[in-house]
């Protein structure tokens, strides 16, 4: 019985994230492998189809393997340096680092990491379960997306599944 009254306090808490997006649906979405392994599944959702990157959105990651949180943002990090070409200082990456590392937790196989686009403020972090963190930093947030939807992301292909362009 008392687990009958918790399961809509649950099933919200893990919706959490859907808040910010209610009439969202899913745009695309595409496997990110490295050598051949699955590491994540990656699901773009968006209100508004064809995909606005000026708009509200959310960036789903289904894994399908255990990372520790201080390899996401490392990883995160060199990404966003990456695209951003030397542009972006060395002090602003510091400043990101140390807002990712509060914002990210360690992922096993089945966990989700929901990331959630908020125009002119930011973004939010959230797991299957709860909010991570809300971060107010718009240059972060449009760094952070880029590492997936980007033109210069690694991969295209998934970029372009990912925004509903191509099968």
């Amino acid at each position: 019985m008392v687990l009958a009254l918790l399961h809509p306090l649950v099933c919200r808490s893990a919706e959490t994230w859907r808040e910010a997006l209610p009439e969202a649906q899913a745009l695309g979405s595409g496997e990110m492998t490295w050598f051949g392994l699955r590491i994540y599944r990656a699901t773009l959702w968006s209100a508004q189809r064809p995909f606005d990157a000026t708009r509200t959105f959310a960036l789903q990651l289904h894994y399908h393997v255990g990372i520790g949180k201080e390899r996401l943002v490392s990883t995160s990090i060199d990404e966003m340096a990456r695209i951003g070409k030397g542009l972006i200082a060395a002090d602003v990456l510091e400043r990101w680092r140390t807002e990712l590392n509060d914002a990210f937790v360690d992922v096993a196989a089945g966990d989700e990491l929901i990331g959630v686009y908020l125009p002119m403020q930011g973004m939010e972090l959230h797991n299957q379960r709860r909010l991570l963190a809300k971060i107010n930093d718009i240059e972060l947030a449009n760094a952070f997306f880029g590492i997936w939807l980007d033109k210069a992301t690694r991969d295209e292909a998934l970029r372009k599944r990912l925004r509903g362009e191509s099968p």
